[in-house]
């Protein structure tokens, strides 16, 4: 098998364990398939923009050239700061998307990737964002109205709770177990007051359990480049989070959207293309 094509996000197919594919431009790759089984992902030289597909040299907010990165919303800066959203100003760089994903009921949850961390997704996103994540468990605690909301919200959590995943310890194995529920209600408590002041509905559903196609995993982290190296070759040990783990280091198919490289691997392994 042999497939050249520019990489973008891996989908992620809930199930035990989790599914992946791997997608080059209009071909996806059932890669969970390929697990424990030599893989070579070799870098073309190209990098294409996920957004008006022109050619770019360098990569910018995971997969788009320069101009569309300086003026599209989902590139903005309140996309990885919510709580800095500014379309009330009239400053939204593009409203009608603003009001199609921004505008939409959010969760504010916990989730155990390296450790317990707070987090915001879009309703809609749920369970896909914690299997990007890696996440072995999760808990949705709050819904809210919009983006900005679930932002301010989830400051008031972050004094309490990090925000954000060890990759490396992600990626070293599963952590240990957490009792979501339990801080679930440990942090509402502590917060009582502070929620007041917000429209929020209290979620009581059931903890999100993951498992993930890892056939072993890595004592020691190191990562591949594609821009310093272009060849990634080695056996492929597990898929999790958006990362592919090799024996000879993991690889952040995320980060390198839009690098077109080609996929060579075993024959056999199923791929679609719409």
């Amino acid at each position: 098998m042999k497939i050249t094509g520019p990489l973008s996000k891996m989908e992620t197919l809930q199930n035990t364990p989790i599914r992946y594919h791997l997608t080059q431009g209009v071909v996806r790759t059932d890669i969970t398939a390929l697990v424990g089984k030599d893989v070579t992902i070799t870098f073309t030289g190209k990098i294409i923009c996920e957004n008006c597909g022109k050619k770019t040299k360098k990569s910018f907010a995971q997969g788009h050239c320069y101009p569309c990165t300086m003026k599209l919303a989902s590139c903005d800066l309140c996309i990885l700061k919510p709580e800095t959203c500014h379309y009330a100003k009239g400053t939204c760089r593009e409203p009608q998307w603003g009001e199609e994903n921004c505008f939409k009921p959010h969760v504010i949850y916990l989730a155990n990737s390296s450790g317990l961390k707070v987090g915001i997704t879009r309703a809609s996103q749920v369970p896909t964002r914690w299997m990007d994540q890696g996440a072995t468990e999760a808990l949705p605690i709050l819904e809210v109205k919009n983006r900005l909301v679930s932002g301010q919200i989830e400051m008031l959590f972050k004094t309490h709770v990090a925000d954000k995943t060890d990759w490396r310890k992600m990626l070293k194995g599963s952590p240990e177990e957490i009792n979501l529920v339990e801080w679930k209600e440990k942090l509402l408590g502590i917060l009582t007051e502070e929620l007041k002041s917000f429209d929020v509905k209290v979620l009581d559903v059931p903890v999100w359990k993951f498992q993930y196609p890892v056939e072993r995993y890595l004592e020691k982290i190191n990562s591949h480049n594609l821009d310093k190296n272009p060849e990634i070759k080695g056996r492929l040990c597990g898929i999790k989070g958006q990362y592919l783990i090799f024996d000879t280091g993991v690889f952040n198919v995320r980060s390198y959207s839009g690098y077109e490289v080609t996929l060579e691997a075993p024959d056999g392994t199923e791929n679609n293309s719409p």
